[in-house]
């Protein structure tokens, strides 16, 4: 079913419905009878934008309103996109959308529904009892209904560019379309890096405490939190409790650059125009982007370790720090432990990811009836867990890491590879032996991403970033675009349009209120 009525019916169907939301017989339409026609015609409430009026660029005749031909123009352009939607469902290309073609759909996104539900997702579009979709049931459900805006669920789930926990292998956030054209993604990925500035200073001890027993507890030496940090402070004075936060703050701006960069430039490379990723190829294109990221600033990895564990007058600064390990053990040194920590990248960025996202479609699917904003504690709790899942999963390669960075500067220390370091290890100190320091690991998340998103929120402030991508204008449809937000169907491939199928089901999913029959 390719085609649909002729223009002639569909004009007598657009014109009726017309007149049933123009209840004044004005033969205009304004905010109040579109508020008071979606919630008759079972379209839900309206979303947030409406309620700042109807946008002068998309009225025609700019006279705040809609008249007959204004409202036809929309409806053939929302119809189209419409159609283009039904296309990309109907995957054998018969005409009709059934069970599987819809299980499928969400399989593609990451989401795994049951039979019983998708079954439940058909039922409330099928109008005569065959157990399929065809166009005119999938036209006629969704022409007038009103879904949560998918680039609402971009901007407020953002939790690597918003959380800073001292690592940087969760794979970039995604910035919709609108963001990137208005400029906002530089302004968020700014603020992102002034929280993680600050976040990072405020826990260094506890990090500094972390590599300290990385590299030097085990089972010989029982170094514990309140010996490990006495022992520093004797040593050093309570400044020594900061050595090598510099360059552990110095390297948050150049490792998100590259990273988002290389993340937008593989997401291209690897799938072209599609702008939309499922949860697999985020993985894919986010862990090649932290690889990336990861081998052009290694060195200064190596520096902040090397400077962390450094005695009273070991280095003048960071040059001379790095002018000794270039003179005394090669350009080599500046890329020992890089293979454990990109190895890394894979269990921390997958665990954290697929975590995250259970976390944030269960959310979505339950608690999102009126708003895609989780707010700040449900936010803060779903990436706090996401992310110490990720570091539980890929710690003992980030231990290896360390201690392969500083073997060279510990006397008497063996210089073992990787393989030969975690035998060692394990034959030495057991599995145990793979989680020395994990406990003021822990010990820095809450704190660090309290910091961050406090100190987040304050930089987007003052760098003028809205509250909410802003709707976009200039077209004649944008008018009716306050009520629908940012289309998502606008452009099928736009970060939209294949989220927008999650959100549908999510919604259909949870919906109580019996289904329009049509028009």
């Amino acid at each position: 079913m390719r085609g649909g009525p002729g223009d002639a019916e569909r004009r007598q169907r657009w014109g009726r419905l017309f007149e049933e939301l123009d209840s004044n017989k004005d033969g205009r339409l304004d905010v109040h009878e579109l508020r008071q026609g979606l919630a008759r015609l079972g379209g839900g409430s309206p979303d947030r934008g409406a309620q700042q009026g109807i946008s002068p660029e998309g009225d025609a005749d700019s006279d705040g309103g809609l008249d007959l031909e204004e409202f036809f123009l929309y409806l053939q352009e929302r119809e189209q996109r419409l159609l283009l939607l039904f296309h990309s469902l109907d995957r054998n290309q018969d005409g009709h959308i059934d069970v599987s073609e819809i299980q499928q759909s969400f399989r593609a996104l990451g989401i795994s529904i049951s039979l019983e539900q998708a079954e439940k997702i058909l039922h409330s579009m099928d109008r005569d009892g065959t157990m399929t979709i065809d166009w005119q049931e999938w036209r006629d459900h969704f022409l007038l209904h009103s879904l949560e805006n998918v680039e609402d669920v971009l901007y407020f789930w953002k939790h690597s560019t918003v959380l800073d926990i001292g690592e940087c292998l969760t794979v970039p956030d995604e910035f919709s379309e609108q963001e990137k054209l208005t400029g906002m993604w530089w302004k968020q990925l700014v603020a992102g890096a002034m929280a993680g500035a600050v976040s990072r200073t405020g826990t260094a001890p506890l990090d500094r405490l972390k590599v300290f027993m990385q590299v030097h507890a085990s089972k010989t030496n029982r170094l514990n939190i309140l010996g490990g940090l006495r022992s520093m402070i004797q040593e050093g004075g309570v400044r020594s409790l900061w050595r090598g936060n510099g360059i552990n703050v110095l390297k948050i701006a150049p490792e998100s650059a590259i990273k988002f960069m290389a993340y937008e430039q593989i997401k291209r490379a690897i799938w072209g125009q599609q702008e939309t990723l499922h949860v697999q190829e985020r993985f894919v294109a986010g862990s090649l982007a932290g690889a990336t990221a990861q081998t052009i600033i290694y060195p200064m990895e190596v520096l902040k370790t090397r400077l962390t564990l450094r005695r009273t007058g070991q280095y003048k600064g960071l040059l001379d720090c790095a002018w000794r390990i270039l003179e005394r053990e090669g350009p080599r040194a500046f890329y020992r432990g890089y293979l454990p920590n990109v190895l890394g990248i894979i269990p921390y960025a997958g665990i954290d990811l697929a975590i995250y996202e259970t976390l944030k479609n269960r959310w979505l699917q339950q608690y999102s009836h009126d708003s895609a904003d989780p707010g700040i504690l449900v936010l803060l709790a779903c990436g706090t867990i996401s992310s110490t899942c990720g570091q539980i999963a890929s710690y003992p390669l980030a231990l290896v890491r360390t201690r392969m960075q500083a073997q060279a500067s510990i006397e008497g220390a063996p210089q073992l590879s990787m393989l030969g370091l975690l035998r060692h290890i394990l034959s030495q100190e057991g599995v145990r032996g793979l989680y020395r320091g994990i406990a003021p690991n822990f010990m820095k998340v809450i704190p660090a991403v309290s910091i961050s998103y406090v100190v987040y929120e304050n930089m987007k402030q003052a760098l003028g970033v809205t509250s909410r991508p802003p709707a976009s204008s200039g077209t004649r449809s944008s008018v009716l675009r306050q009520y629908w937000i940012l289309d998502p169907l606008a452009d099928p491939r736009s970060p939209c349009f294949k989220s927008w199928i999650s959100k549908l089901g999510h919604w259909i999913l949870d919906i109580e209120k019996p289904q329009r029959t049509g028009s």
